[in-house]
């Protein structure tokens, strides 16, 4: 599924040039992808949108902590939840952003989440919105791999 996000992501500038999701199941059928992961890629990234297209301006800005339940520590690990913070606190996500992508980490059913996998959920996010990461962030959203040490945060 991650393959299908990531291709979306490269081949189609804003989501707004995305064909229709019929369209787009066939041209993705037809660069080679498996039907089951096509429509699991549609159908999660059908809810992203559905999610990510709330008005920005209505929710007012958190100042709080967020403390992660056992279930959401399970799925993501300490590594994801680490680059979550990261990134708000580099004001690259809102606290509203935040929950998208943990709610849609969490809608993945396949735990741990890996820090790609979240990363790929980050930028899929931003791309949903038609946002997007200046590129000292968009090396660190790509750029990374998952054997680097982990970031720490001070």
């Amino acid at each position: 599924m991650f393959d299908i996000l990531v291709y979306l992501y490269e081949t189609y500038y804003r989501p707004d040039a995305c064909p229709e999701p019929a369209a787009l199941a066939k041209k993705l059928s037809a660069v080679g992808f498996d039907e089951v992961e096509i429509s699991e890629a549609l159908v999660w990234l059908k809810d992203l949108t559905a999610m990510a297209v709330q008005p920005q301006g209505s929710a007012p800005e958190s100042t709080g902590t967020r403390f992660y339940v056992q279930q959401e520590t399970d799925v993501l690990g300490t590594a994801a939840i680490g680059f979550i913070q990261f990134l708000e606190s580099a004001k690259v996500i809102t606290a509203l952003q935040r929950e998208i992508v943990i709610e849609r980490a969490l809608a993945l059913d396949e735990p741990p989440v890996t820090l790609g996998k979240l990363k790929v959920i980050v930028l899929m996010l931003l791309w949903s919105q038609g946002k997007e990461p200046d590129a000292l962030m968009f090396d660190d959203l790509f750029g990374a791999d998952e054997q680097q040490t982990p970031r720490l945060l001070h």
